[in-house]
């Protein structure tokens, strides 16, 4: 058996190492495609992901907005959630501030983490949050409430947006799963049947 060539070798060697460092590549895009994705779309309001902003803009509008609150809860969290308001009517670009209340049912302390959309996703762009509580952990001992703002407003820019001209009403949703390291964690087929009391 004859041996390799140093120049075919050097080729083989060149060849592994491209194909190890295209595989750490793709590994390392693969743990960044979700804080990506969130950037992406907390930068662009695609998939009903509002905007987030510091300040209404000063412009309010004659037109009129209703926004609707949509308050649910994972089966694995045993709490209740409910906005202050089922909706409200409001003028576009005015900044509106709205109380949700959570309470914990059970007899142990649990804690959750919140995520929410905008629908029609296409106006999401112009739904801009200036102060929310969720993507952040609470810990709500047995029987302990807590209210949290929302404090937000409908960008005047959705007057330029011709798409959006019959849009005259939002539905900001949230749903609290039971966070564990700062994530929401989804009910296991396995706990389907288990009393959370």
């Amino acid at each position: 058996m004859s041996a390799i060539p140093s120049s075919q070798a050097a080729k083989v060697r060149r060849t592994a190492l491209i194909c190890a460092g295209v595989a750490m590549g793709m590994t390392g895009l693969a743990f960044a495609s979700v804080p990506l994705y969130d950037l992406f779309c907390k930068a662009t309001g695609f998939g009903g992901t509002p905007m987030v902003g510091t300040a209404a803009t000063g412009t309010v509008l004659d037109r009129k907005m209703t926004v609707r609150f949509d308050a649910n809860v994972s089966p694995g969290l045993g709490w209740r959630f409910e906005a202050e308001s089922p909706e409200i009517n409001f003028r576009v670009g005015l900044t509106q501030t709205v109380f949700y209340k959570i309470t914990n049912t059970m007899n142990r302390a649990s804690t959750g983490i919140a995520t929410f959309n905008v629908t029609p996703t296409q106006a999401a762009a112009y739904f801009v949050k200036i102060q929310c509580f969720c993507f952040t952990e609470h810990t709500l001992q047995p029987g302990e409430t807590m209210e949290a703002p929302v404090v937000f407003y409908v960008d005047p820019e959705i007057a330029q947006n011709r798409d959006l001209n019959g849009v005259n009403s939002l539905t900001l949703s949230y749903t609290y799963f039971p966070s564990k390291n700062g994530q929401p964690v989804a009910e296991s087929k396995g706990d389907a049947g288990k009393s959370n009391l």
